[in-house]
């Protein structure tokens, strides 16, 4: 898909360490008029709260408000909204068929439970059946997993995912852009995941430039 068409990205934070990067990937997906329909686990909603200092609603609609405004994403009355939110118990939401027109998923930052619920099929929540569906439906779904070390279990679920089409990148930022800031590694690995939605930014300089 061309940098030029606005895509529909489902995304999933859930709980595990770095939702900064779930965070950031939502800010410019927003900033480039993508829709984004997200989730986001009661786990995560914990790490949230610990990591920074953004504290959430717990209602859907309530959280779809505080990050449209967050985000300074309202749209006009006559255009279709950007954000939607969705609970962990929605079915009826679009992500969980394959007759919903999603491009993409990115689960960001993505538990060894949830990498491990995927891999297997497991589809008890709807971040889970979202990215079944994606698999599914051969349509593009990057996790991006944040843990070390690994287990066995671990890498055994990574690679079951790969081998069924889905992108497994790590949250690792790179130092050879000589990095001055947090921000500037959490932008790192946001590129790398923006790369892989064709989505156009600025976010670093490209290698060799």
């Amino acid at each position: 898909m061309s940098n030029e068409n606005k895509q529909i990205v489902s995304l999933a934070i859930t709980g595990a360490s770095g939702v900064q990067y779930g965070f950031r990937l939502l800010e410019l997906l927003l900033q480039k008029n993508h829709t984004v329909y997200l989730m986001v686990s009661k786990a995560a909603q914990v790490v949230i709260g610990m990591e920074t200092d953004i504290t959430l609603p717990g209602r859907c609609k309530d959280m779809q408000q505080f990050l449209i405004d967050k985000y300074n994403c309202e749209t006009a009355a006559d255009k279709k909204p950007q954000l939607f939110v969705f609970g962990e118990d929605e079915w009826t939401a679009p992500t969980a068929s394959g007759g919903g027109l999603v491009d993409a998923m990115v689960v960001c930052p993505c538990s060894m439970g949830a990498l491990s619920a995927i891999a297997t099929g497991a589809s008890n929540n709807l971040i889970e059946r979202s990215a079944d569906v994606m698999l599914k439906e051969r349509r593009k779904l990057i996790v991006v997993p944040r843990e070390t070390p690994y287990s066995d279990i671990h890498l055994e679920n990574m690679l079951k995912l790969s081998r069924m089409g889905a992108v497994i990148l790590c949250a690792n930022p790179g130092f050879y852009n000589k990095a001055e800031t947090i921000d500037d590694l959490i932008d790192f690995v946001v590129a790398k995941i923006l790369d892989q939605l064709n989505v156009d930014h600025q976010l670093q300089p490209r290698w060799g430039e």
